[in-house]
């Protein structure tokens, strides 16, 4: 499971690159694989504080 949640990011924001590159859509003022790419890099934020949270790994610390 946290493997998955790992790649999630790379998959999507390298793969994201080749099927939406194009410049037409405009979101929040940004060509669409900009705002793409900055929407991943928000994510992939988020993806590793919960794979930071659920790790059994940073439990054993908690427990002293």
């Amino acid at each position: 499971m946290i493997k998955v949640l790992a790649l999630l990011p790379f998959v999507f924001m390298l793969g994201g690159a080749y099927v939406f590159n194009q410049v037409t859509p405009y979101v929040l003022g940004m060509p669409f694989l900009l705002f793409w790419c900055v929407l991943w890099t928000v994510l992939t934020s988020v993806i590793m504080a919960i794979i930071y949270k659920i790790d059994p790994k940073n439990k054993e610390g908690e427990a002293e």
